[in-house]
């Protein structure tokens, strides 16, 4: 479901041929087909093929890897990690064979945890590695900020950084605003934690309403993403990086701010943090810590 929303938003914005694969047998063919034959309602000038098998994504510029075991209720994105770490290492083996010089955006959960790996297992650079992580949490945390002031989403401006998990992500609202006006001028702390707090559980609230992960918002997360990387929109957006120092933290995979763009991961935003935001960030790295201990590389 999310591999082909994903496909659904790039098509639309015309932002490049797609090559949708998926060891269905036959299905991505069907999905492909019955996308393209929309292109002719919305004007849209796009290849869009399917295959069961890598050979026809050869020299593609952006791989975005979803391949895995979708999160079910009550089930935590640590809980995938040994299933979902198998199957990346064998996706980035083949992705890696027919398009080596391609630009890696990790979807599959644990984010971090396999973002991390395919890192280590591709040996791209960390510049060509990114992990989708905050793209979707901030998105998530301005839709609330947006209701709760009741202005358009347009304005509002919030970011989520850290682990890509329910209790270990950390929204920032001391630098969330809504049209350039600070958001603790506009709403008391109570409601600002009720939405930091909702923010936490926003992929756990749809996968409890409808049984399985969500697909329409990450979906469009991943597309802004190809996007700034395919026509190099230099866009700021937070997503799962493997840091050198920054933050203090290295050797770890995990959400900050960065500038997206042509050269993939081309600048890591170092926003200043207080005691408790670095506490909280510094914890959150921990805890992705403790899941590449499972990943035995």
């Amino acid at each position: 479901m999310v591999g082909h929303t994903t496909a659904h938003w790039l098509a639309v914005d015309q932002v490049a041929d797609l090559v949708l694969v998926d060891i269905v047998d036959k299905m991505p063919s069907g999905k492909a087909l019955d996308l393209l034959q929309a292109t002719p309602i919305r004007g849209i000038d796009v290849k869009i093929v399917g295959s069961n098998g890598y050979k026809e994504t050869s020299g593609s510029d952006v791989v975005v890897i979803i391949a895995g075991i979708a999160r079910k209720p009550g089930m935590t994105r640590e809980q995938l990690i040994d299933t979902n770490a198998g199957i990346v290492k064998g996706v980035v083996e083949q992705v890696t064979r027919y398009s080596p010089d391609a630009y890696l955006v990790v979807v599959t959960n644990p984010l971090d945890a396999m973002t991390y790996l395919t890192y280590k297992i591709s040996g791209f650079p960390r510049q060509r590695v990114i992990g989708e992580s905050g793209a979707l949490d901030s998105t998530r945390f301005r839709t609330f900020i947006a209701a709760e002031v009741g202005v358009s989403v347009e304005d509002v401006h919030a970011m989520v950084i850290g682990a890509h998990t329910d209790k270990d992500m950390v929204p920032l609202p001391r630098f969330a605003s809504v049209g350039g006006v600070p958001l603790n001028h506009l709403l008391t702390q109570e409601r600002i934690e009720a939405i930091v707090a909702r923010t936490r559980r926003g992929g756990a609230e749809i996968t409890e309403l409808m049984g399985t992960s969500a697909f329409f918002a990450p979906g469009a997360a991943i597309a802004q993403m190809v996007n700034a990387i395919v026509r190099d929109r230099k866009r700021l957006i937070p997503c799962s990086v493997y840091l050198e120092g920054e933050y203090g933290q290295k050797d770890v995979c995990i959400g900050v701010p960065i500038v997206l763009g042509g050269g993939g991961l081309e600048r890591i935003i170092e926003v200043p943090l207080n005691e408790q935001e670095r506490s909280a960030f510094t914890a959150s790295a921990g805890a992705v810590r403790e899941m590449l201990g499972a990943l035995k590389l």
